[in-house]
């Protein structure tokens, strides 16, 4: 009872929250009041929606699960985003942003063609509904499922109950999506995203505790003294996860997720400003440094406590929550992974239906509807794609390599394609648009024919950054040999795109602090490595201070120069 009456009173607190911040809006009014939620969010709701919109349950229960069986190797994914994200508030939003663009594709369009836009738009819709949507939904009602026992409460099987959750949280997932606009998802978000963490962080410590015998620190030590393989950052060759794989496909799949994904980007394009856009960013690539604790270490903790035993992975998260949080923060807890499945499941349908009205519907299919009929158009869409991924959902059930390691392989279709035809974009002039349209066709066959088809013997990532180097190669040759006309973005005074003052050294101690949990992580690491690495945080830290100090300055002067006016 104190599980249901905890998990109740968060999830109404988050409603409410949402609707109070909102009920004045008239945001779902317009495309752009709907899809971007009027350009005014702010720092704080894009760097909480951006991060609760990519942890999920998918990562909880997938990528604890990866890190039960292999330990921790898999944080390249967390890592390298925090690395990737520092790219994107210096490099891609600045230029999103100042051609006022509410999509991805619409960018390529600007760029290219229309026929461009619409391919992307497709393999947008597709990486959604194939590889995103419907892993959430099952992830999500894997964790319930064991924090609620939900077979036992409704005396059906297990697989039964699977359903059940899928189309309840899948049924009031879409409702909030398709009602609420991107605002309401943001602001909710914010709130789902602190309790996400908050709770994460207890579950960590309360399984560390339980190790312990009620001292953390003796957990942490007697885990690390029985399994000191399962925290090494490096691995070899034979990992699920090579080292070597971090400057390959993995850094590709990281630049496309932060830097091109429409349904993380979306957060960022409805910024009232790039400065609160990059601070926002910035934020959550804070976060994504902290996510270590909440969704590996817990796995590596439950492989120890279940001495290494389980039949399915996946389970060994929702179990250790199950084992070790009270009851009345096990309904908390449950309250926020179903806030973290509603942002993510949810925030993935508003992307898809943005691709669809405004790049495929409003372009092509009718260009002379009213707002209120493109928006009620997405709305339709949007509840249709939530039946079809709650109808496809179970059917991932027991992926050899874990549901997280199978999302990344399905991604490989879209990432390297979409990616390379945004930085070929954004990098030169003259390059046309047949060139992006041929690469876009070719990244996307050749990954199934060689991963699916043939099934050639290398790791999944290497072959994402052999085709991402080949289509990036192609582009640039056909634009040698067939060169368009210069083109040159506009800058369309949507929003102000003065940059915060602070972005460089803010990047620079996140980049340090992700280059930092690798060394340090590292076993058997040569002496070379560790004096590099003190030359460059050394390097580092001297220039963030320097920056400090010089922002402190011209603070300093403007206050005074104020001050100075108002006594004359």
């Amino acid at each position: 009872m104190l599980a249901f009456i905890s998990f109740i009173g968060f999830t109404l607190l988050v409603a409410g929250f949402a609707y109070y911040k909102t009920r004045n809006a008239h945001l779902t009014d317009s495309t752009e009041g709907y899809f971007l939620g009027g350009r005014s969010l702010t720092g704080a709701y894009i760097g909480g929606s951006m991060l609760l919109m990519n942890l999920s349950t998918e990562h909880l229960v997938g990528l604890n699960g990866l890190s039960f069986r292999t330990g921790f190797i898999v944080m390249a994914w967390e890592v390298m985003a925090a690395m990737t994200i520092v790219l994107f508030a210096i490099f891609f939003l600045p230029r999103y942003l100042k051609i006022g663009i509410s999509t991805i594709p619409e960018y390529l369009e600007k760029r290219f063609d229309k026929q461009t836009l619409t391919i992307t738009s497709i393999l947008f819709l597709g990486m959604y509904v194939i590889s995103l949507l419907p892993i959430v939904l099952y992830t999500g009602a894997i964790a319930l499922e064991s924090l609620f026992q939900v077979s036992s409460v409704f005396n059906v099987d297990q697989q039964t109950a699977l359903w059940l959750v899928v189309w309840g949280v899948g049924g009031i997932g879409a409702i909030y999506a398709v009602f609420g606009g991107i605002k309401a998802i943001a602001v909710a978000d914010t709130i789902n995203g602190v309790g996400l963490i908050i709770g994460g962080l207890m579950v960590t410590l309360f399984a560390l505790a339980y190790v312990g015998d009620g001292n953390i620190l003796s957990g942490l030590s007697e885990v690390y003294t029985s399994h000191p393989e399962k925290f090494n950052s490096i691995g070899d060759e034979d990992s699920m996860v090579p080292f070597s794989t971090l400057f390959t496909g993995l850094i590709v799949s990281n630049m496309f997720f932060w830097c091109c994904n429409q349904s993380i980007v979306q957060k960022a394009l409805g910024a009232k400003n790039l400065a609160e856009g990059q601070k926002g960013v910035l934020l959550c690539a804070f976060f994504k440094l902290m996510i270590p604790s909440i969704i590996i270490l817990p796995g590596i903790v439950a492989f120890h406590v279940f001495n290494g035993q389980m039949d399915n992975p996946d389970n060994a998260y929702p179990d250790l929550v199950q084992l070790v949080l009270p009851n009345v923060l096990v309904g908390f807890f449950a309250a926020v992974v179903v806030g973290a499945v509603f942002s993510t499941f949810s925030g993935g349908l508003n992307s898809s239906v943005t691709l669809f009205t405004v790049n495929i519907y409003k372009k092509s299919l009718k260009p002379d509807a009213s707002e209120a009929q493109t928006v009620n158009v997405g709305k339709a869409l949007g509840l249709g794609l939530a039946v079809v991924s709650m109808a496809v959902a179970p059917l991932v059930a027991n992926a050899p390599d874990g549901l997280f390691y199978l999302i990344q392989q399905l991604q490989g279709l879209f990432n390297a394609p979409i990616l390379s035809v945004v930085l070929v974009g954004l990098l030169t002039k003259r390059v046309p648009a047949i060139a992006a349209k041929l690469g876009l066709l070719f990244g996307v066959s050749a990954y199934i024919l060689f991963n699916f088809i043939f099934k050639v013997d290398i790791h999944f990532f290497h072959l994402v950054g052999l085709l991402f180097a080949a289509n990036v190669a192609f582009m640039l040759v056909v634009g040698k040999l067939y060169p368009q006309a210069p083109h040159e973005d506009v800058y369309t005074k949507q929003v102000d795109i003065t940059p915060w003052s602070m972005t460089r050294p803010v990047a620079i101690l996140i980049a340090l602090s992700s280059v930092s949990m690798y060394v340090f992580l590292a076993q058997n690491k040569p002496n070379w490595v560790l004096s590099a690495y003190y030359v460059l945080a050394a390097a580092s830290l001297g220039y963030v201070f320097w920056c400090i100090a010089k922002e402190l300055g011209r603070n300093a002067r403007v206050q005074k120069e104020r001050i100075h006016s108002v006594s004359q």
